[in-house]
Order: structure tokens, then sequence, then C-alpha cells
């Protein structure tokens, strides 16, 4: 039982003038990044693979094949929604290379199926918001109606029963 004690517990000396809490938390957190780094280089977390939005870096790391695709700068967000929702890993890299910049979406190549189905459900849902038309044109639209009352009214008068 003493023995159990021992390896649970932990000890931390802090040197310092004034121990407060910030100092006790600042001495922990410490603590935690040294042994998640020592987790780390020991391979303890090597089998955890990042999923969803990621860097290309990691990606790539995952030694499954790449594939990539382009996207435009205004369907970053609604693709992240969708994607999410496929469960698709993926990395977005922006080209500054050219102008207008470009962004290319990496992902694995067995994630091809999924893509595909995210990809049509995404394209879908983009050109359904470009049929309809924004709430403030509308309202421009419905301004300038007020403006410029039609005048070809004609009063009628009929008598009252």
């Amino acid at each position: 039982m003493q023995e159990d004690i021992e390896n649970r517990s932990v000890s931390l000396a802090i040197r310092t003038g004034k121990l407060t809490a910030q100092t006790l938390k600042n001495a922990i957190s410490k603590y935690l990044a040294h042994r998640r780094g020592k987790a780390l280089n020991k391979g303890a977390f090597t089998d955890v693979l990042p999923q969803g939005k990621q860097t290309v870096k990691q990606l790539v790391g995952q030694n499954q094949g790449v594939s990539n695709i382009e996207i435009t700068e205004k369907n970053i967000k609604s693709f992240d929604r969708v994607a999410r929702k496929y469960g698709v890993d993926y990395a977005v890299k922006k080209d500054r290379s050219v102008s207008p910049p470009k962004y290319l979406v990496f992902f694995k190549a067995r994630d091809a199926d999924a893509l595909t189905a995210a990809f049509t459900e995404f394209t879908a849902k983009t050109l359904r918001k470009k049929d309809r038309p924004s709430v403030r044109t509308k309202l421009t639209q419905f301004r300038e109606m007020l403006k410029n009352p039609v005048s070809d009214k004609s009063r009628r008068k009929e008598p009252q029963r």
C-alpha cells in the first residue's frame, strides 16, 4: 500500500520569495508541460491521430497519401462545416504566389468517398444560396418602391350602406 501511494505522489520544489496562487499555478503548468513533452518523446501518444482540420505536415505524416483541390476564399467557412459533418481529415493551405490568393484543400486519399459526398452537399448548399437574394437587397428594393409610389391610383367613392 505504501509503495502504491509513493508511485502516485509528486514532489514539486519551488524557490520563491512569496508563495502565491499565481506562482503555484505557473509551477504546476510547467511541470505538466514537461510531463507531456516527456510522454511524447517516449512515444506514448503516437497512436492518437489528429482528426478534422489539421496542418499539412500532420496530414502528410499519416502516410496515407494526400490529394488536393482548389477552393475560393468565400467558401472556406461553409466547407469547414460540411467537412466536419462528414468526418474528413483535411488541411487548408493559402497559396499567395498568385493574385488574388487561392486556397488549396489537402485531404487523405482514403477519405475520397467521404469528400465526394461532402462536396456534393457543399456545392448544393452554395448553389441554393446564389438562387435566393439576400435580405438587404430585398430591403433596398422595398425602400425604392416606397420612395416612388404608384401614381395611377384613382379614387372611387362608393356609398356606404
